[in-house]
């Protein structure tokens, strides 16, 4: 702890630092192949090989093979997705074409990256 933190801004601190290295598990929720299904994962691939490299896991549950999930996962409407871990659950819909939504709707935390001084 530096002179200027208090206890509260270096726990604040370590959580943050915490959370920036997770591994992010995300499940995805789709309805068949369709081509809406298809760039809603190529956006979030993409949006994750920028921002996560190297620490995440995407799922995807197709819920024409299998509509029950959808109700015992809480899926409302498609394309969604559920980050899993770490917790707290966040869940967010649409194509992911944004991704400063997708990164803030998922509380998704990229790599500080370092600055020269």
């Amino acid at each position: 702890m530096s002179p200027k933190q208090t206890p509260r801004t270096a726990t604040a601190n370590r959580n943050a630092a915490k959370a920036a290295s997770s591994e992010y598990l995300l499940r995805l929720y789709v309805a068949g192949q369709t081509p809406k299904s298809l760039q809603a994962f190529a956006n979030l691939k993409e949006i994750c090989e920028r921002h996560l490299k190297g620490r995440y896991q995407i799922e995807v549950v197709d819920l024409i093979e299998n509509p029950a999930l959808a109700r015992g996962h809480q899926i409302l409407a498609l394309p969604a997705v559920v980050r899993q871990l770490p917790p707290p659950v966040k869940k967010i819909i649409g194509d992911f074409s944004n991704a400063e939504r997708v990164l803030v709707g998922l509380d998704l935390r990229p790599l500080k990256k370092l600055r020269s001084a």
